[in-house]
């Protein structure tokens, strides 16, 4: 169901790996440090993260909690609102007591119900998407990343507009007043911060109402949710923030509006449709291409989200927005121009 690799043997390279994100965290000797895990998460990377911070000289526990049944019309994938701890308050209170969390649920906390009281008891979370260890051994952030994030965060935060072009015939406007501005180099050492590994990009959650044009996912472009490189272009029109119109014959659209529909319960149910954030990829390190050389389930596509000048939009649940729905594409884009109040910082899928 997971992919969860439990066969995968133990390397010592991964658990240096796994070191040096979380000295990157600052993970020292003598910190309370919980890892999280579900019954589906992937064994292999919770067993590296015990490994890790007993080697760091942590003082490390370990939270399990079952994986709930799924109550979705359809499988749901790629949300990062994992839905495990199932507001379990002795769960709830073990992780804020924490200075560290490693979170290894299948989905990851970035967006699950839980964040801000574990957050408020001062805790970092450090989500470890849930991938084949041989991708995060290939995407471990450096110091230095931090930076480069940070300075794409002060830009999108000054800005007013954002627009999206691009030669397959992409047209996105995105008005950037009262947006929530975020980004993740993939480390942390701030208390009450969130960070995933892989990482290396720049978002921002728009406010109600400030998204409209089209959006072509022109082939090679990706569909995370299903784990696809499209064959054929699929048109998006979006208005007031919502996909209107979803224009194509192949395979690609058909199950694009089917996955669409499973979401609305009603007419008025639109949440699955409007956007959730916007933005653009920061890792030079980090492939487009990556997705070819794994299983479905050894991949969950992080690295997809974070490779240098791609175009990320994403539909679903915003809480800026008051919108909320597990029904969730994370699409990167190849190919277009990004520009915040008329400057270029993206050119035809090049970063600047």
């Amino acid at each position: 169901m997971s992919g969860n690799g439990g066969d995968v043997r133990i390397e010592a390279k991964w658990i240096d790996s796994f070191c040096e994100v979380f000295r990157l965290s600052g993970v020292a000797a003598g910190d309370t440090c919980a890892v999280l895990s579900e019954t589906q998460s992937r064994p292999v990377l919770v067993h590296l993260s015990e490994l890790a911070l007993a080697r760091l000289g942590a003082r490390w526990f370990h939270v399990t909690v079952p994986t709930p049944r799924q109550a979705a019309p359809v499988p749901v994938r790629s949300t990062g609102a994992s839905d495990a701890i199932g507001r379990l308050e002795p769960v709830i209170a073990a992780l804020a007591g924490s200075r560290v969390v490693i979170d290894c649920t299948v989905e990851g906390l970035q967006h699950a119900v839980e964040l801000p009281q574990i957050l408020k008891g001062g805790a970092r979370v450090l989500v470890i998407s849930n991938e084949h260890p041989e991708i995060l051994e290939r995407t471990v952030p450096k110091a230095e990343d931090e930076a480069t994030v940070r300075e794409a965060m002060r830009r999108l935060k000054a800005a007013r507009e954002m627009r999206v072009t691009s030669a397959a015939g992409t047209e996105l406007t995105v008005r950037l007043q009262g947006a929530r501005i975020g980004g993740v180099w993939g480390f942390t050492s701030k208390p009450g911060s969130l960070t995933h590994w892989p990482a290396g990009l720049v978002l921002a959650f728009p406010a109600a109402g400030s998204v409209s044009g089209r959006l072509v996912l022109a082939p090679g472009d990706v569909n995370l949710t299903f784990k696809r490189y499209l064959a054929d272009a699929v048109t998006l029109t979006v208005a007031d923030d919502h996909v209107t119109r979803i224009e194509g014959t192949s395979v690609d659209a058909e199950l694009m509006r089917g996955y669409f529909a499973a979401w609305a319960k009603g007419p008025d149910d639109r949440a699955a449709y409007a956007v959730s954030h916007v933005g653009w990829g920061l890792n030079r390190g980090a492939r487009w291409d990556a997705m070819t050389f794994y299983d479905k389930a050894d991949f969950n596509g992080t690295e997809l989200r974070a490779f240098a000048g791609n175009f990320l939009y994403s539909t679903g649940a915003n809480e800026v927005a008051g919108r909320y729905t597990l029904g969730h594409f994370d699409l990167p884009m190849r190919g277009c121009t990004v520009t915040l109040d008329g400057e270029a910082v993206v050119r035809e899928g090049v970063l600047l």
